[in-house]
């Protein structure tokens, strides 16, 4: 997409699919943000054979695909290890055993928007419905990273569109989305923070003026929905962001929309992105719709799914 790819051949942002705990990055039995249940202990999973250190981030705020590309590294280390080719007097050509990976089992919920799908986050305690163009991920942890001209920000149960829209930009997007935290208490400043966070970042130069005009419209006063039924209260920002540097793949204008949800201590947000004038972009009224998909999920609605397995060969 123009802000994923706009100033340089190679994507900005980060890109982890290995997912968060709980809501928002909050343990999922403080998901509602108000009086948590203690849930008994439950007993320490196996070990896990230790994975490679994840990369660090560049500065430039590039793509560190760290997340399921370094998961199957460890599969491919682990079979050029147990299976790869070794001389031998005789020069008869090795055989190598195809490896099956298997996913960890996730959690689903259903889409409540027709023709929509869902991405489920936090256990499946909370989800969001992205229109049938998107690509849920709803394991992949992306985002901007921090520096002394941007403020960075991170969104996990994540969905995209518009993949490789621009074939001159490694990782081009048209837009996704995400949940996050923001260590903000109430609705609307969280909403206006995230906003402004998630625009800054994305659409800027790298390392250079953070020339993006940003205007954002009022806070408008919403209602989330807690898996009990329960409401807690919410605001909804949406913003228009018009870019001033020129390039290929740059959009001339992106709309950036938050919800968050007001959590006590901090809140909880959903945040959608996308370049605009794009084939395949969300306009104001579809990020809005997603917007309000933002909902806590009923435990019966939450079914556990595992994935199917990979072969590497």
């Amino acid at each position: 997409m123009g802000l994923f790819g706009k100033k340089r051949g190679d994507a900005p942002g980060y890109e982890d699919n290995a997912a968060l705990d709980g809501f928002g990055g909050y343990q999922p039995s403080d998901s509602s943000g108000y009086s948590p249940t203690p849930e008994p202990a439950e007993p320490k999973p196996e070990p896990e054979p230790q994975k490679p250190a994840k990369q660090p981030m560049s500065r430039s705020g590039r793509r560190a695909m760290y997340g399921f590309f370094a998961t199957l590294g460890v599969i491919a280390v682990a079979a050029l290890a147990n299976n790869g080719d070794r001389s031998s007097d005789s020069g008869a050509p090795t055989s190598r055993t195809p490896i099956v990976y298997t996913p960890s089992p996730r959690v689903v919920a259903p889409p409540v928007t027709e023709g929509w799908q869902s991405v489920a986050g936090a256990d499946g305690q909370v989800a969001y419905d992205v229109p049938p163009n998107w690509t849920p991920k709803p394991g992949t942890v992306h985002g901007w990273e921090k520096s002394a001209l941007v403020p960075g920000i991170s969104m996990f149960s994540s969905a995209f569109v518009g993949d490789g829209h621009c074939p001159q930009v490694k990782g081009s997007r048209v837009g996704g989305s995400g949940m996050t935290t923001v260590k903000v208490a109430d609705a609307a400043a969280a909403a206006n923070k995230a906003v402004n966070d998630l625009a800054v970042s994305a659409y800027n130069p790298d390392e250079g003026p953070l020339a993006a005009k940003i205007v954002a419209e009022p806070a408008q006063a919403t209602e989330f929905t807690l898996g009990t039924g329960k409401k807690a209260p919410a605001s909804i920002v949406i913003a228009e962001v018009t870019l001033a540097q020129t390039g290929p793949c740059i959009p001339k204008r992106a709309l950036v929309g938050v919800q968050a949800v007001d959590m006590g201590d901090a809140s909880a947000a959903l945040l959608v992105y996308s370049d605009q004038d794009e084939q395949g972009s969300a306009d104001r009224e579809q990020i809005l719709k997603i917007l309000k998909t933002y909902r806590g999920v009923p435990e019966a609605d939450r079914k556990t799914i595992t994935p199917p397995p990979s072969t590497l060969r």
